[in-house]
């Protein structure tokens, strides 16, 4: 369940990340911007999950590292995927 909030709080995250790029960028080449943008800061999040996960949790970094993987892509590709539609369109 806790993975399904991470990854689900990623997305809307990135939905922030492409209203402000709207909003300071006038157009889909800002949202695009903004998507790109977003991947690094949401790896920073991700690892901040696996790092609570092992030091307050009690779970191992073996134990974490699919999680982190699934709670880092999933929102990663969506924004890769919108950026990249984004540049084509």
């Amino acid at each position: 369940m806790h993975m399904l909030l991470v990854i689900t709080g990623g997305v809307l995250l990135l939905g922030v990340f492409a209203l402000f790029g709207k909003l300071w960028g006038g157009d889909v080449a800002g949202v695009a911007a903004a998507a790109k943008v977003f991947v690094p800061v949401w790896l920073v999040v991700a690892l901040v999950n696996m790092w609570v996960g092992v030091n307050k949790a009690g779970y191992t970094v073996a134990q974490e590292l699919p999680i982190l993987l699934v709670v880092f892509a999933v929102p990663a590709v969506i924004a890769a995927l919108v950026a990249w539609q984004l540049a084509r369109g």
